[in-house]
Order: C-alpha cells, then structure tokens, then sequence
C-alpha cells in the first residue's frame, strides 16, 4: 500500500513548472463549472504521516482553488461543549454545500487512527470507531455528498529529515509539533495502524488515495490530481448499503391508527388536576442532577389540527425557557437543502442537561416529502435507515428520544378545520395546504404505517395516541416524557 510513497518518488522543479499551469488552470474551470451546476458538495478529508506537509499542501490548494468556496475545518480532541453532543455532530456541521468544497482534516480519523496505533489495541472498540466512520461516509455520500480522502505518507528517514529541517529555521519550527518528532521512534506502528484504517475504509464511494509527501512538487501535484479527478467524475455511487434494491425491513402491518380507541377521552376536573401534578413532577425531573447528564429530544407529528401545538405547550408550562428550545420545522430554506437533510436537524440536537422539543421532525422526508413526491422512491426508501442511525448516535449519547403521533379521525379533523375558519384566533392556521393534504389522507395514513414499522426501536419508540380528545392527549404525552426522563 505504502510501497510507492516509501520511494519518496521525486519530481523535478522543471517537470512541475511545464505542469503547473495547465493544471491550475483545468483545477479552477472545474471548481466553477462544480459551483454552477450544484450537484453535489466535494468533501476532502486529509489524514496521514505528523510531518508529511499535510497544511503546507492545504495552503496551496487553497491559493489554487478559489478560496471563497472552500471551507478548510481542522478537529482536534473535541471540546467540552463538544463533548455533550454525539461526537459525528461537529463533522456535520462542518458539511460544505453543494458546489463547495470543504477540507476537513481528521474527520473522524483522530480518534480511529490514535485507538489502532495503541499498544494495548482494544478490537472491539476499534471495530465500533470503523463502522462509525463508514456509516457517516455512506450516509454523506447517499445524499449528495462526494468524498476523497487523502493519506500524505512518506519513508521514516524522509519524515525525520523533513522535521530536522523544518526544526532549524526559526519561520518554520512551528510547524513541528510534539507528536511529529515522535514519529520517527514509532514510524512502523503508526504505519501499521494507517494501514489497518485505511483498508477498512477504503470504498468506491469514499477512497482512499496515498499522496507520496518526501517531494513538495510531488505532494502538490498528486494532491491536485486527486481533487481534479474529483471535480470531473460525473457520478456519484450510491453506498451498497444506501442502494433502493434493498429490501426493506418487512413485518405483518399492524394498523396501528385503525386500532386506536377515538373515544377516550378525560373530564376537564379531572384533566386540571391530573396535568398540574404531572406537570410539578416533570419540572422536578428535568432540574435533577441526574438529567444534567442526559438530554432530552421530544418529536412530535401527526394529522395537521390533531393539537400537537397545544401538547406542547403543556410541556413547555413545566420547563424553564432557559433550558429548552421548540423547532418549528418547515419547508427546507435554500441554504438548508444544498446540503443533507438530516444536516439541519444535527444543528438543534440538544446537548447535556438540554431539551429540544420538534413540531415536525425529520420524519417529513418519509410522510409529506414521500407523499408529495418531493424526495425521490430512493431517496425515502433508504431515509428510515439514515433515521435510525441517527437515533441510535442520539440515544448512544445519553438522549431519551420520545416519538408522538397524534392522531385524529377525518371527522374530527374537519370539525377543527372548520372551528379555525371562523375563529379570529385561529384562522390563521388553515391554510389551502391543509386542506390539500386533507384529500390525501390515504396516502399520508399508508406511510405513517409504513415509517411506524420501519422506525419504531426500543430506544427510541412511537406513541400513537388517540387525540380526538384534546385534554386525554395532552396527559398522555405529559405522562410518557415524566416517567421516561424519571427512569432514565
């Protein structure tokens, strides 16, 4: 793997200046001919040998490339704040747009590469680090996102020589770390450790490429290569794991919704009191010291009118404003859409000791989105996989990740819709949409069905409740976050 770049292979100051030119000039039309058809962002995830001119290279491609589309992120040990967050998040928040390019140095390999070059080398943490990493590739790449990564090697004897003389000059000592002058003593582990990272990550859709780094000429040129040949690959391949000929997860429908009981429903004495007490016992949960090392994530979708609004409120009538923030989610925004849908979702997680409370969710890709005909078959299809997933890195963290449908018969819903039209408090909130939707209420019921089968884990679980009653819906979603974060 490493043969080649070991050679330390050269390339002379004459060669590279006949080549430079031409492939400056094919570099930067295709970057510009990349940002005006917007198909896809270009992720650049640069890794390799400490001392083998990795930010050197970086600088120049930057100075190559026009730099108001490029976005260089490097990740270090992450931070406290960081840290109270499922690690992946600040790799998505990084994410370029589409027509963008974004140099990220590690993403995700720090951790991966400092755990499979340890002495006392744990293979099943290692194992669990690698199919993190090649999960968040796949998902990346199944919307829209093209991947390389580029490994900067070169021999033991070059790296200590170019560390010697980066060392003796007073304007480039800086660029030595401590971890780059250890290298030369544990060069075979390290190298070792890449080549076990490497070949377990290397895919179709994410290569690796080895960009030989003794020859600066040589390391530049190789590095433009790669990201040239980038630019002009003219597809993206799906991820066998993302690809729509996968089945899907298939169980006996249950019909959940038809098995609903629409009548039940709670006294307004009753239901007073009953909320106060649940709503005291909540306050108390979520100001626990034990809550400070969770978070909390409430999703909450169903039948337009079916009063998710009004569910929420009582739930934010027993937290302070301090502690929580609701997401109202619509349509995606321009900025939102060129870059993976679940990138906007990753941006209001919440972290420790934090609730965030989603008045539609992430689910809109399987419901309105499927239904609508916004997102294509295989786009939606594999949508549940990337949601789990997304869920598990959630709940992995320490999130109690509670799912509300809330349900309503059609006659119960053109009651409401009604009572809207005429209420000058509420007209508002009828739209044409809704009644639009109302005419598709077949639709929406069969994929609702469907997202319960496919997304209902024990992490992180559906609530289908009746909410032909107001009050009795509301109680019962009080009573579910209680006793969920009281037992957590």
């Amino acid at each position: 793997m490493f043969d080649e770049a070991e050679k330390d292979p050269q390339l002379s100051d004459e060669e590279f200046s006949r080549l430079e030119e031409p492939l400056r000039i094919h570099l930067l039309n295709e970057q510009y001919r990349h940002l005006k058809i917007k198909d896809r962002a270009l992720m650049i995830v640069v890794a390799g040998i400490d001392g083998a001119g990795k930010g050197e290279t970086v600088n120049l491609l930057n100075e190559w490339l026009d730099p108001r589309h490029v976005r260089t992120l490097a990740f270090d040990d992450p931070t406290k704040e960081e840290k109270s967050y499922p690690l992946v998040r600040r790799f998505w928040l990084g994410l370029p747009p589409k027509g963008s390019v974004g140099i990220m140095f590690g993403a995700g390999y720090k951790a991966l590469l400092d755990e499979a070059a340890k002495k006392d080398l744990n293979p099943d943490k290692l194992e669990s680090l690698i199919v993190a990493v090649r999960k968040f590739e796949d998902t990346l790449v199944a919307n829209d996102v093209q991947i390389i990564k580029l490994w900067f090697h070169l021999s033991r004897d070059a790296q200590r020589a170019r560390t010697a003389l980066l060392l003796a000059n007073p304007s480039t000592a800086w660029q030595v770390g401590k971890k780059d002058d250890k290298v030369y003593k544990h060069f075979d582990r390290v190298r070792q450790a890449a080549q076990r990272v490497i070949e377990a990550t290397d895919a179709s859709h994410a290569p690796w490429t080895i960009i030989p780094s003794a020859n600066k000429n040589m390391r530049i040129f190789r590095t433009a290569e790669a990201v040239l040949n980038a630019f002009t690959q003219r597809a993206i391949k799906v991820p066998p794991a993302h690809d729509p000929a996968a089945p899907l997860k298939r169980t006996k429908s249950s019909h959940r919704l038809d098995k609903l009981d629409y009548g039940a429903s709670v006294s307004k004495e009753n239901y007073e009191q009953e909320l106060m007490q649940w709503q005291n016992r909540l306050a108390t949960a979520v100001r626990s010291k034990k809550f400070k090392k969770k978070s909390l994530v409430l999703v909450f979708e169903g039948q337009d009118a079916a009063g998710k609004g009004g569910a929420i409120r009582r739930v934010t009538h027993a937290l302070d404003a301090r502690q929580y923030r609701t997401v109202s989610v619509a349509a995606p925004r321009p900025f939102e859409m060129d870059r993976p849908y679940l990138w906007r979702f990753w941006r209001n997680v919440p972290g420790r000791g934090r609730i965030a409370i989603f008045d539609r969710s992430w689910y809109g890709r399987v419901l309105v989105e499927r239904v609508e005909g916004y997102a294509k078959r295989a786009a939606w299809q594999r949508a549940y996989q990337e949601i789990n997933e997304f869920e598990k890195q959630l709940t992995h963290r320490g999130a109690i990740v509670l799912k509300f449908w809330l349900a309503v018969t059609p006659d119960e819903q053109l009651k409401r819709f009604r009572a809207r039209e005429h209420s000058p408090y509420k007209n508002f909130k009828i739209t044409p949409e809704d009644w639009r939707n109302r005419r598709k209420w077949p639709a929406y019921a069969k994929a609702a069905e469907e997202m319960f089968m496919q997304t209902d884990m024990p992490e992180s679980p559906w609530h289908i409740l009746s909410a032909n009653d107001k009050r009795h819906a509301r109680l019962e979603v009080i009573k579910l976050i209680t006793k969920a974060v009281e037992q957590s």
